[in-house]
C-alpha cells in the first residue's frame, strides 16, 4: 500500500461509517472527485454495524424532516444505481398512543406533517392491529401510520455509498489510522496517518464513536459522547409475518423492527451508561459489544411483551449492547467547526442510518458551497460552546437526552441535569422573588415568577396550564406599568479598531455609521440574501462598537463575523461576562429611570435607538433605549459587580409604581403582539429581509455590503412568500409548527405561536404565498382542532408605535 498511498487530497473524510461514506458519495456525485475517505478498520466497524436500521422520517421542523425524506428518496433508487443491495424495506412505520397526552402529541405531529405536505395517517386501535396483527390494541387511544418509513440494512447501505463513491472517482481506503492533524493557524494542512502524511484543503470529522478524539487532534472540542444502547433479537417463528412495518410504542419505551421471521426489540430506557467519558472511546474497540444489561433490558421488554404477547412464547437469540454516539441534546452535530477554516463535523448521530442520505447531501453542500442548502440550526455544531464539551456536562446531558427520547415532548419543558452553571449576579435575588428558571446556553434565566401560593415549579401541558395567571399577569404588568427583566445572558461583542465602522457597514444591511451613542437594529445576510444573524449594534465611540445578539447565538454569530474579518484592521472581544443587563420597560419606565439618574431621559433628550452613559445611583451604566416587547424601555448595561446594586436601586425607585419582575415566557407573548421576530424560528438563512418584512432596514445608499447583489435582485424580482401574523378566532394553544389552511388545504406552517394577553387572541407567524395575501379566510390547525384566523395588518398591538416613541 505504501507506494500507492496518496500524499494529497482536496477533501479527506475521517471515518468509514454510514455518515462518512454518504458524504463521500454525495461529494463525488456533485462533481468533486478528489475525495479520500480513510477508515482505520473496515467500513461500518464502529457504531454502524450493530445499528438496528430503523428509518423514520418525521420531525417537527420542516427542514429537519427534509433531511430524512432526502434519505428515503435516495434509498428508493440507491441499490439500482450502485448495484449493491441495501436491504431497504419500505413497509412503513406505526407509532402507538396509549395515553391521551401521547395522542395529543401525535395530533400535533400530524398537523405539522400536513403543513409540510408529508403523509402521516391517523388510525384507530383496530386499524393499527390490522396494520401490525401481532399487537394488543385494547388499551390504545390511536396510532399514526407513516407509509414512507421502513428499515434498511446498515452494512449494505454503507457498502452501497462506498461503491457509489468509488464508481464516480472517489477513493475509499480501509485499514488506515489517522494519528495527527497538523495545523497552521486556523487551517489543517496535513492528515498524518500510520501510512504517511496527506496534504489537504478540507477535513471532515465523521469519526462516529471517536469524533471527540479526532477533534482533540485538531485542537478543538467536539461535544460528542458515547453511551450504551441495547436491543434483543428473538428466535425465528413462522407466526411472524413478512411485510410488517416498524413499530414504535413510546409509552412503553420500546421499538420493534421486523427481521426475517423474527423481531428486534429495543428502546430508550430511563438510564444508560456513559462510555469512557474521560479518555474517549478506545481506538481498538471498533467491533466491541458490552455484556447485556438485563435490568435495563427488562425496563423495555416487559411493556413490549404486554404489547406483543408473542414475545412471551419466543426464545431469545441474542442481545446487542453496543456503543452509540450522542450529543448533549441528543441531536446530530454538523457543520463548520469554529476555530478552524477548513474543518467540518458530521457526528453524534443517534439515528444516523435514517439521516445518512440527507446528512451526506447537506454536508456536501456545506463543504462545496458554504451552506447546507437548508437551515439546519438544530443540528449545527455552533449551537454548542466550550461548556457543553466538558466531560461532566456532556455526559450528564447526553444521558438525560437519551432517557427522554421516547418521553412526551412538552412545550417549554426544561432539562434537569447540568443546571445552575452560569448565573447572573441577580440569580439568588430573583429566585427569592419566585423565579422559575430555564436554561439557555448554560445560563439560568427566569422564565416566569410564582407568587402567593403558586408552586415555584413548571406545570407541563399542551394547553399552557396556569400561564394565564402567571405569564399573563407579567405580560399585562409590562403593558400597563413598569417591569424589570434580567437579560444578562445576552451575548455581547466589542468590535474595535480603525476599520471597525467600515467592517460593520460591510457586514450589516442597515446603516452603522452613526455618531457615538447611535444604535442600529440590523440583519447580517449571506451572499444569497438569507438572514445569518439578527443583531443590535451600538456605537460606543469613533472606533468602538458593541454588537448584541442572543444568549445561544454567540458561537454561531462570532464564527460568521470572523469568517468575514480578514482584510480589516479590527479586533473582536467577547464581553458577555463583563456586563450584566437589566431591561427596564413599560409605560412608567421613564418615571423610574428619572428618579435614579441625573441625566435627562425625556424623549427629546434620549430618543429611541440611542445609548447614553449614565449613573444609576452611584453605579456607572450604559442605558440603551430599545424594546423587544413593544413598550417604552431601556436595556441597562452594567459592569457585573454593580448589577445587584443597580437592581436594588431600580426596584426601590419603582416601588411606588408597582414595579415587578417578569420572565422570558412573557417576553415571547409580548413580542408576538408586536410582530417582533426571533432568529432560528421566524428568520433563518432560508429567509431574506423582503420575505420577513424587514427590507425597510436595508440602506441602499451606503455602498457595497454583504448580500447586496442578491438582495438587489430580490428587490427587482419580488418574492413568492411573505411573513404574516394571523389572529385566531378561537384560543387554541399554539407554539409554532401548526398548519395554516385555505379551503381545507395546508398552505404553510407557522414559525411561532403564543397567546397575546393584551389583544386576547392566539397569534401565529408564518410565511404565506403572496398569491394568498389578498384573502382573509384562513384557518389554523393545532392538536387536531381548527380555528378560523384573520390576517393582521402590521402589529396586533400598537401598530402605530405610539407607545414606543413617546
Amino acid at each position: 500500500m505504501a507506494k500507492l498511498f496518496p500524499t494529497s487530497a482536496r477533501i479527506v473524510i475521517i471515518g468509514g461509517g454510514v455518515i462518512g461514506t454518504s458524504i463521500a458519495y454525495h461529494l463525488v456525485r456533485s462533481g468533486e472527485t478528489d475525495v479520500l475517505l480513510l477508515e482505520k478498520a473496515k467500513l461500518t466497524e464502529g457504531g454502524t454495524w450493530h445499528a438496528a436500521g430503523l428509518v423514520g422520517q418525521f420531525r417537527s421542523q420542516q427542514n429537519l424532516m427534509s433531511l430524512m425524506t432526502d434519505s428515503v428518496k435516495l434509498f428508493d433508487g440507491l441499490a439500482e444505481e450502485t448495484g449493491q443491495d441495501t436491504g431497504w424495506h419500505k413497509f412503513g412505520s406505526l407509532r402507538l398512543a396509549k395515553s391521551e397526552d401521547r395522542w395529543k402529541e401525535i395530533l400535533n405531529s400530524q398537523t405539522a406533517a400536513r403543513a409540510s405536505g408529508f403523509e402521516m395517517n391517523l388510525v384507530t386501535p383496530s386499524e393499527a392491529r390490522d396494520i401490525f396483527p401481532l399487537i394488543e390494541a385494547d388499551d390504545l387511544v390511536g396510532a399514526a401510520f407513516i407509509p414512507g418509513d421502513g428499515y434498511i440494512d446498515p452494512y449494505s447501505l454503507t457498502q452501497a455509498y462506498a461503491k457509489g463513491a468509488r464508481a464516480n472517482g472517489g477513493r475509499v481506503i480501509e485499514g488506515v489510522m489517522v494519528k495527527e492533524l497538523t495545523r497552521d493557524g486556523e487551517r489543517i494542512t496535513h492528515v498524518v496517518t500510520d501510512h504517511g502524511a496527506i496534504s489537504v484543503d478540507t477535513v471532515v470529522n465523521a469519526a462516529g464513536l471517536w469524533a471527540r478524539q479526532v477533534g482533540w487532534m485538531a485542537g478543538v472540542e467536539i461535544p460528542a459522547g458515547v453511551v450504551e444502547h441495547q436491543y434483543l433479537v428473538t428466535e425465528k417463528s413462522d407466526r411472524i409475518p413478512d411485510g410488517l412495518p416498524a413499530l414504535r410504542d413510546p409509552d412503553g419505551g420500546f421499538y420493534a423492527k421486523p427481521e426475517p421471521g423474527a423481531l428486534a426489540i429495543g428502546g430508550w430506557e430511563k438510564q444508560t451508561r456513559a462510555v469512557n467519558p474521560r479518555e474517549g472511546f478506545p481506538w481498538d474497540c471498533e467491533h466491541h459489544l458490552f455484556d447485556g444489561d438485563m435490568d435495563r433490558l427488562e425496563e423495555i421488554f416487559e411493556p413490549a411483551a404486554r404489547r406483543l404477547p408473542i414475545l412471551n412464547e419466543l426464545g431469545l437469540r441474542t442481545i446487542i449492547n453496543g456503543p452509540i454516539p450522542i450529543s448533549p441534546d441528543g441531536e446530530p452535530i454538523m457543520g463548520p467547526v469554529p476555530g478552524l477554516s477548513n474543518f467540518f463535523a458530521a457526528c453524534a448521530f443517534t439515528s444516523g442510518i435514517a439521516a445518512s442520505g440527507g446528512a451526506g447531501k447537506a454536508m456536501a453542500n456545506w463543504i462545496l458551497h458554504g451552506d447546507a442548502g437548508l437551515d439546519l440550526w438544530p443540528f449545527d455544531i455552533r449551537r454548542f460552546g466550550p461548556l457543553h464539551a466538558g466531560r461532566r456536562f456532556l455526559h450528564d446531558r447526553a444521558i438525560e437526552s437519551y432517557s427522554k427520547y421516547y418521553a412526551i415532548h412538552w412545550p417549554g419543558e426544561e432539562l434537569e441535569t447540568a443546571r445552575g452553571v452560569r448565573r447572573s449576579p441577580l440569580y439568588q435575588t430573583l429566585k427569592e422573588q419566585g423565579a422559575v428558571f430555564g436554561s439557555k446556553f448554560g445560563w439560568e434565566r427566569a422564565n416566569w415568577f410564582a407568587y402567593d401560593d403558586i408552586p415555584q415549579r413548571d406545570v407541563l401541558g399542551f394547553d399552557r396550564p396556569q400561564q394565564d395567571i402567571t405569564v399573563g399577569r407579567e405580560h399585562l404588568a409590562a403593558r400597563e406599568g413598569v417591569v424589570l427583566i434580567d437579560m444578562s445572558s445576552f451575548t455581547k461583542f466589542e468590535i474595535s479598531g480603525r476599520q471597525a465602522c467600515r467592517f460593520l457597514e460591510y457586514l450589516a444591511v442597515a446603516t452603522i455609521d452613526k455618531p457615538p451613542g447611535g444604535a442600529t437594529y440590523t440583519q447580517l445576510c449571506n451572499d444569497h440574501g438569507g438572514i445569518e444573524a439578527d443583531v443590535t449594534i451600538i456605537r460606543r465611540s469613533q472606533d468602538c462598537f458593541w454588537l448584541i445578539t442572543g444568549s445561544g447565538l454567540g458561537i454561531r454569530d462570532r464564527h460568521w463575523i470572523e469568517r468575514h474579518q480578514k482584510g480589516y484592521d479590527v479586533s473582536l472581544r467577547d464581553i458577555t461576562s463583563a456586563h450584566g443587563v437589566i431591561n427596564l420597560a413599560g409605560p412608567l419606565a421613564r418615571k423610574v429611570l428619572g428618579k435614579v439618574c441625573d441625566e435627562d431621559v425625556s424623549h427629546q433628550a434620549f430618543p429611541f435607538m440611542t445609548a447614553m452613559d449614565i449613573r444609576i445611583g452611584y453605579a456607572p451604566a450604559v442605558a440603551f433605549r430599545v424594546t423587544y416587547i413593544g413598550e417604552l424601555g431601556w436595556e441597562i448595561y452594567v459592569p457585573s459587580e454593580y448589577l445587584q446594586y443597580v437592581y436594588e436601586v431600580l426596584r426601590q425607585a419603582g416601588g411606588e409604581f408597582g414595579i415587578t419582575d417578569i420572565g422570558y415566557r412573557a417576553i415571547d407573548s409580548l413580542r408576538l403582539e408586536k410582530r417582533y421576530l426571533a432568529w432560528g424560528t421566524d428568520i433563518t438563512p432560508d429567509y431574506n429581509p423582503f420575505e420577513a418584512g424587514l427590507q425597510f432596514l436595508i440602506d441602499w445608499n451606503k455602498g457595497d455590503f454583504l448580500g447586496a447583489q442578491a438582495l438587489g435582485r430580490i428587490k427587482q424580482q419580488g418574492v413568492e412568500r411573505k411573513l404574516v401574523c394571523l389572529a385566531l378566532d378561537d384560543p387554541l394553544p399554539v407554539f409554532g409548527g401548526e398548519a395554516i389552511l385555505v379551503d381545507g388545504t395546508a398552505v404553510a406552517q407557522t414559525t411561532s405561536g403564543n397567546f397575546g394577553y393584551s389583544v386576547r387572541k392566539s397569534l401565529v407567524l408564518g410565511y404565506l404565498p403572496v398569491a394568498l395575501l389578498g384573502r382573509n379566510d384562513f384557518a389554523v390547525e393545532a392538536f387536531g382542532k381548527r380555528s378560523s384566523a384573520s390576517l393582521v395588518r402590521g402589529a396586533a398591538y400598537d401598530p402605530k408605535r405610539e407607545k414606543i416613541l413617546c
